[in-house]
């Protein structure tokens, strides 16, 4: 019972809410309140003899005063309190009309002390015995400073009213004023650790309208008590309306500020990550409410909460919790859950202080904070599930399902990008593995026991690969280990000796004895081994050699075979192919163009033409680029190649000029072209030359370019792109870089690869891209066109599908230069009604 009985008076006194830093204030403070009334009362009083009142009744009617200003005030929000200001300035200043100024701290401390304690039982605003002598003692610290700082520069007991004395007087107004705000704002700060200053501006910012009003009616009060009291009855109707104007401009500006950071707090939801709004959500509700506390719970897609805890301090801390539960919140509190539609996605919890609960405007503000704090909550949650689903896809396009290993697409891009990072003498090897008998294991036991044996031959795979190397399944039961970290010591046979022992390693590793669907077996490889320099060839030659290594491996009864150019006949052929090449270049009749129409869907207008280069070899006939492109790629003629192309082509646009034809021609551009700085100069030399346009020639660019990531490929398209020149994706959707490549490089033009329009008919799949291909392209507003358009269903379809332009055979097959002009003079006569609809009917 004594413990019992000790609790309930510390909660009285407000002992046990009170920090204890703030009991030191207030006891620190009360010791100089009482200090000062003690020492005031015992200085020699000197009341005129004539006085008609007797020193009790002044001392009194200055207790009144005193207590009457603190009953009439006003309040508002400040940050983690609510911030009282009231007449204290005036009824200082008629005080020390009325009595000796040492009277006024006692008399300060015992009108406050009364008033406060009032207010506490009989107007609704419960506060502690502690809380009262603080805030009385507070007020008679402030007066004793400023009876100091009056009565040095005047001497104000029932004098007249001078200039220098109502100086003197406000002077002892602006003390009491700064004092009882700096020590409102210690306790502030105190209290619930924030810094000192935004609360004494706070106050200051709210009081000083009032403020001027106070010392005014405190100087007109002590004019009319000199001239004549009776006017004072004339007092009460103007200090009503002034109230009621402080109270109308303290509210609306107090509305202002509220408003104001509300637009502030509901933009900082903006944000796509859960932490980040969830940060932005406790900081913006603490400002916006003054609150001491806010709880921001976020429920999880798989039902897991988390809670974001702020307070007045600035504090924030996360943690896991438990589900809510839905106790009733106190009068101090305001919880308020979160939804989006029928979705709940967590609760919003505002503790105010507990000298200032809410309010019916603040309920109303916290509900449609909480409106858009669900809503961002909700984009974030559907952002880091669109994160997640293109992650996934991301990882899942470039890595092999069931290994884990990369796949093929990326094994070639990965493995170009890791061949150009290398010295280009720089020793490279590759090895191309196959599993023997892997038909015969999914025939006898099952396809699970041969993916069971895959899984088994990529793990030791990956345990015996090295930094730097790069292993990837490329299908079936193939897999490719590039090695980049082939020493370069010793004579040119050095690096093919290690490439073979690691080959022969790895073959010996996979052959230790393991247990597949219940039986043990040994995994038997054939290995087939190329080494050449970085510089050389690009992964696909290389594959292309390990795998005739490796069938010779297979044939020659061994299991690991190097590459033997000599049993190569496409190797030699190429050579001789380069070096045939090299005269064509010379000629002018043998590397010749065949260009191709794009036309408009809707109006059959021409809306470009593709140039695609053929080789009339006087040996081997009529060659398409897919006979020599790749050795020319790969080769020092590309520089010289790519300029006879555009050379050729920019000569065919100008004479289309000249004809009146104002149609852009379109060049395909190697990759490695992009990797020469000097190429956008070039370019440019061949426009003026020719007196073409740059708008006028489209580059298109090939899958290899849109997945690489080198930084001087981004700067010479940046540099075509600033020249005026255009720049198409050929090819778009075959690779899974495409859409990380716009990003980065502006485009004109996507072109739709001819697997998916051929499909399209049969393949949901295929429709679907050419679907999300028209609408990524609408949405960025580049042009879009099919390729291989060769029916009139596949025209339609993709008329249906808002695909602005196509070619292919349905429409015209690559014709020679001489004929091409002739064909888009007739199709631009032929459009011409469909696009200039009124002209037909001879509107004018």
């Amino acid at each position: 019972m004594t413990s019992g009985r000790a609790g309930e008076r510390a909660d009285l006194l407000g002992l046990r809410s009170t920090p204890r830093r703030v009991v030191v204030l207030t006891a620190a403070v009360t010791v100089t309140a009482l200090v000062a009334a003690v020492v005031g009362s015992t200085l020699p009083q000197r009341l005129p003899g004539d006085d008609p009142l007797p020193a009790p009744a002044r001392y009194g009617i200055a207790v009144g005063v005193l207590a009457v200003a603190q009953l009439v005030r006003l309040r508002f929000r400040a940050p983690a309190s609510t911030v009282s200001i009231s007449w204290g300035e005036a009824a200082l200043i008629i005080c020390l009309h009325l009595v000796p100024a040492g009277w006024i701290p006692s008399a300060t401390l015992l009108g406050a002390g009364l008033a406060w304690s009032a207010v506490s039982l009989f107007g609704g605003e419960r506060r502690s015995a502690l809380e009262i002598v603080r805030i009385a003692a507070s007020l008679a610290t402030a007066s004793a400073l400023a009876v100091v700082v009056t009565t040095a520069l005047g001497r104000p007991l029932l004098a007249d009213l001078t200039p220098g004395l109502a100086a003197a007087l406000a002077a002892g107004a602006v003390t009491y004023l700064l004092t009882t705000a700096w020590l409102s704002g210690m306790t502030i700060a105190l209290r619930h650790g924030v810094p000192v200053g935004p609360s004494v501006f706070a106050a200051l910012r709210g009081k000083l309208p009032m403020f001027v009003g106070n010392v005014a009616v405190g100087l007109v009060v002590v004019a009319l008590l000199r001239i004549d009291p009776r006017w004072l009855l004339l007092l009460p109707p103007p200090l009503w309306l002034l109230q009621q104007t402080y109270r109308h401009r303290l509210r609306t500006d107090q509305e202002r500020r509220t408003w104001r950071t509300f637009a502030e707090a509901t933009a900082a939801l903006n944000q796509l990550d859960e932490r980040a709004v969830a940060s932005a959500a406790v900081s913006g509700a603490l400002t916006l409410f003054h609150a001491e506390l806010v709880d921001v719970d976020v429920v999880r897609g798989d039902g897991r909460w988390r809670r974001y805890r702020g307070d007045a301090a600035g504090g924030l801390v996360d943690r896991e919790i438990a589900e809510p539960g839905d106790a009733e919140p106190d009068e101090h509190e305001l919880v308020r859950p979160l939804a989006v539609g029928a979705t709940p996605v967590g609760r919003l919890r505002v503790r105010f202080p507990r000298t200032a609960p809410p309010t019916g405007r603040e309920r109303d503000a916290l509900a449609a904070y909480s409106d858009a704090l669900a809503a961002a909550l909700h984009d974030a949650a559907t952002h880091r599930e669109l994160r997640l689903v293109a992650a996934r896809s991301s990882y899942e396009a470039v890595h092999d399902p069931l290994t884990g290993l990369v796949n093929r697409a990326a094994m070639l891009s990965k493995g170009d990008q890791a061949l150009r990072q290398l010295p280009h003498d720089h020793p490279v090897a590759l090895l191309l593995l196959d599993i023997d008998q892997f038909k015969e294991v999914n025939d006898t036991l099952g396809h699970a026991a041969g993916d069971q044996l895959l899984r088994l031959t990529a793990n030791r795979l990956g345990a015996l690969t090295r930094p730097g190397d790069l292993l990837g399944r490329l299908g079936g039961d193939e897999f490719a280990l590039l090695l980049t970290s082939v020493p370069v010591i010793g004579d040119r046979a050095a690096p093919t000796a290690y490439a073979m022992r690691q080959a022969r390693e790895i073959a010996e590793r996979l052959a230790a004895p393991t247990e597949v669907a219940g039986v043990r077996m040994s995994v038997e490889v054939s290995v087939g081994v190329v080494v050449a320099d970085a510089g050389t060839a690009d992964l696909t030659e290389l594959l292309r050699r390990a795998d005739i290594a490796m069938y010779q491996a297979k044939e020659g009864g061994g299991n690991v075979a190097a590459y033997d150019s000599s049993r190569d006949a496409a190797s030699t052929d190429q050579l001789a192919l380069l070096a045939e090449l090299r005269e064509a270049l010379e000629v002018d009749d043998q590397l010749v163009l065949a260009l191709q129409p794009a036309v408009d869907l809707t109006t059959g207008a021409p809306t470009g033409v593709e140039a695609l280069i053929r080789w009339r070899h006087p040996r081997r006939g009529w060659l398409s680029p897919v006979d020599f492109i790749r050795p020319v790629e790969n080769s020092e003629q590309l520089g010289t190649f790519t300029r006879y192309v555009l050379d050729k082509a920019l000569a065919v646009a100008a004479g289309w000029a000249r004809e009146g034809l104002d149609i852009p021609i379109s060049v395909n551009l190697s990759a490695r072209s992009l990797l020469d700085p000097r190429l956008p100069a070039e370019i440019a030399e061949a426009l003026r030359r020719h007196q073409v346009p740059a708008h006028r020639l489209v580059l298109e660019i090939t899958e290899t370019v849109v997945m690489s990531e080198l930084e001087i490929i981004d700067e010479v398209l940046a540099t075509l792109r600033s020249m005026g020149v255009q720049l198409a994706v050929d090819d778009f959707g075959t690779g899974f870089s495409s859409l990380t490549f716009l990003t980065r490089i502006a485009v004109d033009e996507l072109k739709v690869d001819r697997s998916f329009v051929i499909r399209m008919a049969d393949s949901p799949e295929a429709a679907a891209i050419v679907r999300t291909t028209v609408g990524l392209a609408h949405e960025l507003g580049l042009r879009v066109v099919a390729e291989g358009v060769e029916t009139v269903e596949q025209r339609t379809a993709l008329a249906e599908l808002g695909c602005t332009a196509a070619q292919g055979y349905h429409f015209f097959k690559p014709m020679p230069a001489d004929k091409i002009g002739a064909v888009l003079g007739t199709l631009l006569d032929e459009a011409r009604p469909n696009v200039f609809p009124l002209r037909t009917n001879g509107a004018s």
